[in-house]
């Protein structure tokens, strides 16, 4: 027995033994990956020596003696804390992820292959001027000079992931980092999935004023009614597929189409000098995007010949895209400009490969393409293209619920455009000096269409940049909704000018800015857009700007971390005003005394989304609920769909506008329900859910418990083990309408989590521009193991930045490596 004892004994140390072996071969080959920031090396590609200091948050400040040479030290910096990163999205932009990941991107590979980005992408290169061209081809060899370091000196293939992926990685080339940006611009615009949604629900709803509800118009002028979708053509809709659910696409962090609510958004904001206390411009951005391990930016600083530029770049991309220069300041928010148009083809019924056009039936442009998938059978698929862009399969985006029999859909977008000069539009802007120089240099921006706020000395200025369709005054749905394409007036007359998009310079009131809201008003065609991403905090935005008579760096670091949410101060009386103190105690226990807790709580509460407050996470689960009992009886499966509280679509319910207070009777059943009735039981339901996920002790509940910001690994994050490593978990404040805002997940066990957020920060104040400073949501690198990976995330979380100076000097003074990138010498013979 002793032996017996004994040979486990040695059995179980062995054992120990081997784990420790291979825990510390794992890590030992991972940090091989590492970059070292203090080294110099020799490498092709650059005329003189380049330097990258990095400062004590390993931000790279970049200098050389020439543009070319400074943009190929981007390029590098960008490979050696970015590397995976700018592979999969590569990958993604390509539609090759399958080849890797097998057939869990499958359906993100046809997508993409049907879309065709990296197609209009090497087409954009013969486009582009000398000097851009010269950008790109420098920045392309500074990542592949770090690609060659990595083989040559086996540094851990680059990257840990590259470890259990093993991907073949080619050279980067210009079309690369244009294929990134129009990437970009897909994940950014939701015109599509908005256009199918109202056809979806006109389809369900044969009222239009009740679609006009579910779907509002942001405030302003009215618009003209739409037709009835069904009536657009000639044969009727399978009613089987009109309560289609959900669309069939992955749930998968790669996909780059955004779901409705989660397309780009931002807050960008100026200040001119009489609004200053200390007399100059001040600029604030945050530009949200979803939440990921590493965040989607990077802060880089750039000294070209122009001067040094500072900000924020996404690695691939060899553009700061919000930043400033000694001399100009520059932020972007999403325009929500429409400028995708899906078009219902009608096919030959004798020639399959023929679909109708104004001048008859025309054959579709084909091309056969393979997909390889690791571990499966390659896929070839047939590519298919009508005169007004890809044709879309109709298992994507519910496009079978709303595509007649014999028809196919097509997407026309402006970002699909083979003459794509938009990456140039920023490299004049980091070279601007005044505001003039900056709107005159974005001209030939093309998508995604931003609204770009910018600053100089002594002006400011608010200008919507990208391509806007040209459509025909007498478009049958106006852009709302799929339009059949074999009408001409349904078809765009190609763009229109840059001059006729919107621009705000020198407002009398000295404040411009946008938090997607709507900001014009014009009729159709000039209309920029009926699709808006924000009603709530544009009314908080505005009273913050307009409560103080002078603004301050700080004042404007204010209103960007500011949590109260104008939504809940206005809806909460309004569904709330039968129920305030009615009825007599209850006793302990019962879901009586429950609800009264809950609105007692509630009473008292400012609105603030506070993560250590009960009473955010009270309200956000009242109106969650409140919304799907309007709604289900009359949308059926449909209501799935909508995952988000529409605030207007409540206060319209609750204030009976244009007879909307119907909402509130159950179809199906026999009583007349009211609006107070639907409020009661609907808060009944929040607290069975609160009790069921949070605990029953109301006073003790925690918003930040149930809206913890998600930063996850693209790739491993839903790995076990690996999650604990490389994911990123944060109590955080802020909600769906606040300024700081969080976009809650809407869906699931944890519908609260915090997804999609200001991922960069950013508040540049010319009275003292090395004052400036700026933030990201984790930190530089993309290597877990770095201490860079996530050092700035609690910053970000508690609402602090870092110092964005220019200063040289304090970049050197607290470095944590230089990086000396010098011309590799001639071979002696």
């Amino acid at each position: 027995m002793a032996q017996v004892f004994r040979w486990l004994l040695r059995i179980a140390g062995g054992m120990v033994v081997l784990t420790l072996l291979a825990l510390f071969g794992v890590y030992f080959l991972a940090a091989r990956s590492l970059p070292d920031y203090d080294a110099s090396h020799r490498v092709d590609g650059v005329s003189a020596p380049v330097e990258i200091v990095r400062d004590n948050a390993n931000v790279p400040h970049v200098l050389g003696q020439s543009d070319p040479d400074v943009f190929f030290g981007l390029g590098y910096a960008h490979a050696q804390d970015r590397l995976w990163q700018m592979v999969v999205l590569r990958r993604t932009a390509q539609g090759r992820l399958s080849e890797v990941f097998g057939l869990r991107t499958v359906e993100i590979d046809k997508l993409m292959r049907r879309l065709d980005i990296q197609g209009a992408a090497r087409d954009s290169v013969a486009a582009q001027d000398p000097e851009t061209l010269a950008a790109l081809e420098a920045y392309a060899a500074g990542i592949n000079a770090r690609l060659g370091e990595i083989n040559e000196r086996a540094l851990g293939r680059g990257a840990p992931e590259m470890f259990l992926f093993n991907p073949a990685i080619a050279p980067w080339q210009p079309a690369d980092s244009i294929a990134l940006l129009k990437l970009m611009a897909l994940r950014m615009s939701g015109q599509l999935e908005a256009e199918v949604r109202r056809a979806r629900v006109s389809l369900v709803l044969p009222d239009p004023a009740r679609v006009s509800d579910i779907l509002p118009d942001a405030p302003g002028s009215g618009v003209a009614a739409l037709p009835d979708y069904a009536s657009l053509f000639d044969g009727p809709l399978p009613p089987q597929r009109l309560a289609s659910a959900a669309g069939r696409r992955p749930d998968h962090p790669l996909w780059p189409v955004a779901r409705p609510g989660m397309q780009g958004a931002s807050n960008v904001w100026a200040a001119a000098p009489e609004r200053s206390a200390a007399g100059g411009t001040i600029l604030a951005n945050d530009p949200h995007l979803p939440l990921s391990a590493p965040a989607i930016w990077y802060l880089a600083r750039l000294e070209l010949s122009s001067g040094g530029v500072i900000g924020a770049t996404i690695p691939g991309i060899p553009a700061i895209l919000s930043g400033r220069s000694e001399d100009l300041g520059w932020g972007i928010a999403a325009s929500y400009l429409d400028d995708q148009d899906l078009f219902v083809e009608r096919m030959n019924p004798d020639a399959a490969d023929q679909y109708e056009t104004p001048d008859g039936f025309k054959p579709f442009e084909t091309r056969r393409a393979i997909l390889r998938i690791k571990d499966a059978s390659p896929v070839t698929m047939t590519l298919r293209w009508t005169d007004n862009g890809p044709v879309l399969p109709r298992s994507d985006f519910n496009l079978d619920s709303i595509t007649p029999r014999g028809h196919v859909m097509a997407l026309s977008w402006t970002g699909l455009d083979p003459n794509d000069q938009s990456i140039g539009a920023w490299l004049r802007l980091m070279r601007a000096r005044t505001v003039q120089d900056a709107i005159s240099a974005t001209d030939t921006h093309l998508a995604p269409s931003l609204n770009l706020v910018v600053v100089d000395g002594v002006q400011i200025a608010m200008k919507t940049i990208g391509a806007a369709p040209r459509r025909d005054a007498d478009h049958q749905s106006q852009g709302r909704m799929p339009a059949p394409g074999w009408e001409d007036r349904n078809r765009w007359k190609g763009l229109s000018p840059y001059s006729s998009n919107p621009v705000f310079l020198q407002p009398p009131g000295g404040i411009v800015g946008a938090t997607n809201n709507k900001i014009v008003d014009r009729p159709f065609p000039l209309h920029v857009s009926y699709h808006w991403g924000d009603t709530q905090r544009v009314q908080r935005w505005t009273r913050l700007m307009q409560s103080r008579q002078v603004h301050t760096r700080d004042s404007f670091i204010e209103a960007q971390l500011d949590t109260v949410s104008p939504t809940a101060r206005t809806l909460l009386p309004l569904i709330g005003a039968d129920l305030w103190f009615t009825g007599e105690t209850a006793p302990d226990g019962t879901p009586e005394r429950q609800r009264q807790r809950a609105l007692s709580l509630l009473a008292d509460w400012n609105g603030e989304m506070n993560e250590h407050l009960p009473e955010p996470l009270i309200y956000a689960a009242w109106v969650r609920a409140l919304q799907d009992r309007l709604i289900r009886d009359e949308l059926g499966p449909l209501a799935r769909d909508f995952t988000h509280v529409e605030p207007l679509f409540i206060e319209r319910v609750f204030r009976d506008v244009g007879g909307a207070g119907a909402w509130c009777d159950v179809i199906q059943s026999a009583p007349v329900e009211t609006c107070t009735d639907m409020a009661r039981l609907a808060l009944e339901d929040a607290i069975i859910w609160l009790e069921e996920n949070h605990g029953t002790a109301l006073e003790s509940l925690r918003w930040g418990d149930a809206h913890q910001a998600t930063h996850q690994h693209d790739t491993l994050g839903e790995v076990p083990l690996l999650s604990w490593v490389v994911n990123i978990r944060q109590s955080t404040s802020g909600g769906d309408n606040t300024l700081r805002r969080g976009l809650t997940r809407g869906t699931g066990p944890a519908p609260f989590e915090n997804v999609h957020a200001a991922g960069y920060r950013g508040v540049y104040d010319f009275t003292d521009p090395d004052s400036s400073v700026f933030v990201i949501a984790t930190g530089q690198s993309g290597h877990p193991l770095s201490r860079y990976y996530d050092d700035m995330g609690e910053l970000w979380r508690r609402g602090e930045y870092i110092p964005m100076s220019l200063d040289l000097d304090l970049a050197r003074a607290a470095a944590v490596g230089v990086t000396r990138l010098l011309p590799r010498q001639p071979r002696s013979e």
